[in-house]
């Protein structure tokens, strides 16, 4: 397979529509608000944010690029008093399953072929909410993409 071309751009958009087809989020942004800022009737809520970029460079081959950005779920407690970690669970397993690769022998997530790989990548963190009616998780992403 041909390495993908290297528009950043292109790249998080395809990864922000993924996140767009989770069912659960009743809104789904790329500008992180604050939590308080977020009404509760807006919840739960999905946010991406570029985080960082990092460039690899081999003599005689492609630069290979690692796009990161990080979702943020935000889940309040609702009228009927649901732990707001229930939704935030729920969530976390449909990031899970949009970002599923497809089997086969590669087992990659590509994005529609944009990106060599998008995965989750390091520690999620998570407050459920113990001292008020907020529960927030921040999931960290990597993207692999091989400049042309």
């Amino acid at each position: 397979m041909a390495a993908p071309s290297m528009k950043r751009e292109t790249c998080y958009q395809a990864l922000f529509k993924r996140l767009q087809q989770m069912p659960t989020p009743v809104q789904c942004e790329r500008i992180l608000p604050h939590h308080e800022d977020v009404p509760a009737n807006l919840q739960p809520a999905v946010f991406m944010t570029v985080t960082s970029q990092t460039a690899e460079q081999v003599t005689g081959l492609p630069t290979k690029y690692h796009l990161d950005a990080k979702v943020w779920i935000y889940a309040h407690r609702d009228t009927a008093g649901i732990v707001p970690s229930i939704a935030v669970n729920q969530i976390l397993d449909e990031l899970d399953e949009v970002l599923r690769p497809p089997v086969g022998p590669a087992f990659k997530q590509t994005l529609g072929g944009l990106v060599e790989h998008c995965w989750i990548e390091g520690e999620i963190h998570t407050d459920e909410g113990w001292l008020g009616l907020q529960s927030i998780a921040v999931v960290p992403l990597r993207m692999l993409v091989v400049a042309n």
